[in-house]
C-alpha cells in the first residue's frame, strides 16, 4: 500500500463504522395498545375484524384437552444424517420448545462418539426462562380479537392440548399431534410430520366446526413459528437472531418487499411490526449460519399468512447471571405470523398447510427449500452484496483446488495484488518523480519562506507560482487501486462474518474457524482503559501479527519530501493500532487477508523494488498526469483556473504600484 497506507486505513475504518451504522437499524419505537397480543397489537389487521359471537350454552359441551402437563423428546431421522433433529414437545400450548439439529455439531474436532452426542447438536430453537417462570416456545397458536370467542377462559397458548406421537409400523416416529376443543365449538388440530433426509417438516392446523351457531367466517389468528434462535457469536460485529418476513410470491423476486429486525438493548423495541406487502412468501428468524423460516404450502388456496411482526425475548437466566448488564437481557427474538383461517361449515373441517425450513443458510440447500431465501443472503452480506458474491464465489472456485479455506484467502488475496501491481507500479513511479522534485524544489520554497516570512498571504502565492512552474504536484492518480481494494476489503468483510461455508473452516495449527477470532488461549482480563474496561476473553494472534506487520510497513516507506505529507505520516503512525484494536475480535479470515496483504507489500518494499528499481528520472509537466482516476480532468482545471487567478492578482498589483508612480509624478 506504500504512502496510502494512512489513507487507506482512514477510509476503511470510517466506511467500517458508516456500514456497522447503516446495517445495525435499530427498530421504531411502536406505542402498545391496550389488550393488545405482544407483536401482533402493532399491526393493522388486514382485514376488519370479524364480529364477537356469543354462543348458546349447548355449544360449549364438547371439550377435549388435558389435566396434566406433558412433554415428549423425539428423534427424528437417524446416523446424523440429513433432516436428523431432536425435537422436545410440550402440551402446554402445544409448543415446540427446543430443536437440535443433528447434521451439525456446535464445535469443530469431535470425535463420532461426541458427535452423536444430542448436546453437541446445532441448537436452532431453545426455551428462554422468563421473569413470570415460564418460558418460550415455538409453534404457538393464538387468537386475536376476531377469533378470541373461539376460547373457553384459557388462551390457546396455555391451555393443555392432548398429545399424541405418530409413528409408522416399526416405531419410527414421523410426527406429533395435538388436539384441543375447548368447549366453543371448535376443535383445533396441530400436527408436525418430519421428512426424510430433509431439512424441513410440516405444520398442519385442522379446524373442526363442532357446533352449530358458527357460521362459515374468516378469523385472524397468531401463530409464532420461530422462537428464541440461539446466538452464533456473541459480539456486535456478527449478526444477531434477526426476525424476517417478505413478500409477495411471485417470479421475480426483486419487486418482493423485505423486512427485519435486530435485537436491541432498548425496552422500548420489545414488539413492532414487520412491514411487507400480503401474502407473505415467507416469515421466521434467522442467525448468522441457521434459519428456521415458515412459508405457504401450496394447498392453501387462498394464502393465509398476511402480516408480520417481530417480539424481543427477555432472557431472565443470563440477567440473574450478570445482573449489571441488565438492559442487554433482550437477547432473543420471536416472529409472529397473522393467519386469516376461515372457519368450515358446521359440521365440516379445514386443513391448512405449511412449510417449515429449519436448517442451515448453506447456499445450494437454503436456496433449493425456497429461491426466495437469496433475499435473506443478499441482505446478510449488506452493501457490498455483489462483490461479496464475487468474492465468495472465487474462494469456492479455490478451494475445490487448494482444499483449504485459509489458503484460498491467501491465493485470493495475492490475485488482487497481482491484478493492481501495474496501477501500484505506475503511482509509484509518479510518488518517486514528485519526491525527487520536491527534493530539488525544497531549497527555492525554504528561501521564499525566508524573503516573505512577514508576508504570510504572499508567501503562499508565491509558493504556489512556484509550485505551478516547478509542475510539482502530489501523483493522485494513483490512488484508484486503494479504492478499488476497499469495496474488496468490505466484501469481504460481510462475506467471512455470514458465509456458511467458512463456518468451522480450519487453516493450521490452533485456526480451527476462520469466521471466528483464532482464539489462541483463554485470558478473561479486564483492562481498564481512560473512560471504560476493556474485557479481554481470549489472546488473538493474528490481529497483533497484522499489527506489526502493519507498521512494519508503515516504517518502511520514505519519508515525505515536503513537510505537511511528514506530518501527516506521524499523526497517522497510531492508525494500524487503532484498526488492530478495532478488528480484534473479528474473523481470523479477514486477519489472514490483511497479513497477506502487509506481508506482500513488504517484499515488494524489500526485494522487488531492489531488482527492480523505480524509475524516479522528471518529466515535463506538460506530459506528466495529474489527478485521480475519472476527476483528472476536474483537477487539471483547478490548476489552470489557480494559474489564470494568479496572473490576474500580478496584473491587479502591477497597476496599483504604476498607479501610485503615476500619482507621485503629478505632484
Amino acid at each position: 500500500m506504500e504512502k496510502r497506507l494512512p489513507l487507506f486505513l482512514i477510509l476503511s475504518f470510517a466506511v467500517l463504522m458508516s456500514y456497522q451504522l447503516l446495517t445495525a437499524k435499530a427498530p421504531k419505537e411502536t406505542p402498545a395498545v391496550d389488550g393488545a397480543v405482544p407483536g401482533a397489537a402493532q399491526v393493522e389487521s388486514p382485514t376488519p375484524a370479524a364480529p364477537v359471537i356469543t354462543l348458546p350454552p349447548e355449544v360449549g359441551e364438547l371439550r377435549v384437552e388435558t389435566e396434566e402437563r406433558e412433554t415428549e423428546d423425539l428423534i427424528f431421522g437417524s446416523n446424523a444424517e440429513v433432516g436428523t433433529y431432536l425435537a422436545r414437545f410440550s402440551n402446554r400450548g402445544a409448543r415446540l420448545i427446543d430443536l437440535r439439529l443433528g447434521d451439525y455439531v456446535r464445535k469443530e474436532g469431535l470425535d463420532e462418539a461426541e458427535r452423536a452426542d444430542t448436546e453437541n447438536w446445532v441448537r436452532l430453537l431453545s426455551p428462554i426462562a422468563q421473569p413470570d417462570g415460564s418460558e418460550t416456545g415455538s409453534m404457538l397458536l393464538r387468537t386475536s380479537e376476531s377469533s378470541k370467542d373461539l376460547e373457553r377462559g384459557t388462551p390457546l397458548e396455555d391451555a393443555l392440548w392432548t398429545m399424541e406421537v405418530l409413528r409408522t409400523g416399526d416405531g419410527t416416529p414421523l410426527g406429533v399431534e395435538f388436539q384441543l376443543a375447548p368447549g366453543s365449538g371448535i376443535r383445533f388440530v396441530k400436527r408436525f410430520l418430519f421428512q426424510e433426509t430433509s431439512q424441513r417438516f410440516l405444520l398442519e392446523l385442522e379446524l373442526h366446526n363442532e357446533g352449530p351457531s358458527f357460521k362459515s367466517a374468516t378469523r385472524q389468528f397468531v401463530l409464532t413459528p420461530a422462537s428464541s434462535i440461539p446466538r452464533e457469536v456473541d459480539d456486535s460485529f456478527y449478526q444477531g437472531p434477526q426476525a424476517v418476513a417478505a413478500g409477495p410470491i411471485g417470479a421475480d423476486f426483486d419487486q418482493m418487499t423485505f423486512a427485519m429486525k435486530e435485537r436491541s438493548v432498548r425496552a422500548s423495541d420489545q414488539f413492532g411490526p414487520l412491514t411487507a406487502p400480503k401474502p407473505l412468501a415467507f416469515a421466521g428468524v434467522h442467525d448468522k449460519y441457521f434459519a428456521v423460516i415458515m412459508r405457504e404450502s401450496g394447498a392453501n388456496d387462498p394464502p393465509t399468512m398476511v402480516g408480520a411482526a417481530y417480539a424481543r425475548v427477555f432472557d431472565a437466566e443470563w440477567v440473574a447471571q450478570n445482573p449489571t448488564e441488565a438492559r442487554d437481557g433482550w437477547r432473543y427474538i420471536d416472529a409472529d405470523v397473522f393467519l386469516e383461517l376461515k372457519l368450515p361449515e358446521t359440521g365440516q373441517s379445514t386443513t391448512y398447510t405449511y412449510e417449515v425450513y429449519a436448517g442451515p443458510k448453506e447456499h445450494d440447500t437454503f436456496l433449493e427449500a425456497d429461491p426466495a431465501h437469496d433475499l435473506i443472503i443478499e441482505e446478510d452480506l449488506g452493501m457490498m452484496s455483489g462483490i461479496g458474491n464475487v468474492l465468495v464465489w472465487i474462494l469456492s472456485l479455490l478451494h475445490t483446488v487448494t482444499g483449504n479455506w485459509g489458503t484460498s484467502i491467501i491465493v485470493l488475496t495475492l490475485f488482487i495484488r497481482i491484478l493492481l501491481f501495474p496501477l501500484n507500479r505506475r503511482f509509484q513511479t509518479s510518488m518517486a518523480r514528485y519526491q525527487k522534485k520536491m527534493k530539488r524544489v525544497q531549497p527555492k520554497i525554504a528561501e521564499l519562506k525566508e524573503k516573505y516570512k512577514n508576508d504570510a498571504q504572499k508567501q503562499r502565492q508565491e509558493q504556489a507560482k512556484l509550485m505551478q512552474e516547478e509542475g510539482a504536484f502530489p501523483p493522485l492518480g494513483g490512488c484508484l487501486p486503494m479504492f478499488m481494494q476497499i469495496p474488496i476489503f468490505i466484501g469481504l468483510f460481510s462475506a467471512l462474518r455470514t458465509n456458511f461455508d467458512l463456518r468451522q473452516a480450519p487453516f493450521y495449527g490452533w485456526i480451527t474457524d476462520l469466521a471466528q477470532p483464532d482464539r489462541l488461549m483463554v485470558l478473561d482480563w479486564d483492562i481498564p482503559l481512560l473512560i471504560t474496561t476493556m474485557h479481554i476473553d481470549y489472546l488473538n494472534v493474528l490481529p497483533i501479527l497484522m499489527i506489526v506487520l502493519w507498521v512494519a510497513q508503515q516504517r518502511g516507506m520514505p519519508a515525505p519530501a515536503d513537510e505537511q505529507a511528514a506530518r501527516m505520516q506521524k499523526m497517522m503512525a497510531f492508525m494500524p493500532i487503532v484498526m488492530g484494536v478495532f478488528l480484534y475480535n473479528y474473523a481470523a479470515g479477514l486477519s489472514l487477508y490483511m497479513i497477506t496483504q502487509s506481508g506482500l507489500g513488504i517484499f515488494e518494499q524489500k526485494f522487488i523494488k531492489k531488482r527492480w528499481p523505480i524509475d524516479d528520472t522528471e518529466i515535463e509537466p506538460k506530459k506528466e498526469k495529474r489527478g485521480c482516476g475519472p476527476f483528472s480532468g476536474f483537477l487539471e482545471n483547478i490548476a489552470e483556473k489557480q494559474k489564470e487567478h494568479m496572473k490576474r492578482v500580478e496584473a491587479m498589483q502591477k497597476t496599483r504600484q504604476s498607479g501610485g508612480k503615476n500619482k507621485r509624478k503629478k505632484r
